[in-house]
């Protein structure tokens, strides 16, 4: 079973988008864009969604609270922050592009990294993509290919690995990439969120990312 007790989750209706506090979301909150009845986690969110404020696409996506619900957002010198997850892709959008994993800068619409799974028609695959920004002001940041030849329904496992020293490590599927990010980071909050966030905004109602976790885990090990 999956601790949702650091979380709280975003789902794609009602304006601004509907918030699930960590306390229903432990007592087993379920709609037709999440629920966690099988021990698993289900994820859905059409390209139709409503949007958070200043954001393009929609998202059904959890964001890390304490347990008593408040907002977690932590600094990376004061320990390793590690989110390791195990999930398979069920459905993308026509763009073929959806977000499964980030480490979010607090009141910032910059992430520091979005892991993102990219489905190409072509080769019925989809590659696992990171967008690394080296520094908080970096507008584009690099764009990395972790790994590849990931299907649909295919499950598989992501890592991401801030130390305190400011090195970062993002592993999918087998493969692993390593940089180190700058040191301006050190005075920004940061926080992970999990799920989907959909990279397209155009098509009809049954449009959208679909996603089951089996595993989701957050640990800042002091």
């Amino acid at each position: 079973m999956i601790d949702l007790a650091t979380w709280n989750l975003s789902v794609p209706v009602g304006s601004p988008p509907y918030t699930v506090e960590t306390t229903k979301l432990v007592k087993g909150f379920k709609d037709q864009y999440f629920h966690s009845n099988t021990g698993t986690l289900f994820f859905w969110s059409p390209v139709t969604g409503t949007r958070t404020e200043n954001a393009k696409y929609a998202r059904t996506e959890l964001r890390e609270t304490y347990s008593n619900g408040t907002l977690r957002n932590w600094y990376y010198p004061d320990a390793d922050n590690f989110l390791r997850a195990t999930l398979a892709v069920k459905q993308v959008p026509s763009s073929g592009k959806i977000v499964i994993g980030q480490i979010h800068a607090f009141q910032s619409q910059k992430p520091m990294v979005k892991v993102e799974y990219q489905y190409d028609t072509s080769s019925d695959t989809g590659d696992i993509v990171a967008k690394v920004r080296m520094r908080p002001d970096d507008d584009e940041g690099r764009v990395i290919t972790v790994a590849t030849g990931v299907k649909l329904h295919q499950e598989f496992s992501y890592l991401i690995h801030l130390s305190p020293g400011g090195a970062l490590g993002i592993s999918a599927a087998g493969y692993q990439w390593d940089t180190n990010i700058s040191e301006k980071w050190r005075v920004k909050p940061l926080y992970f969120k999990a799920g989907v966030y959909v990279q397209d905004n155009s098509g009809y109602t049954s449009e959208g990312g679909k996603v089951m976790f089996s595993k989701l885990d957050i640990d800042h090990d002091k």
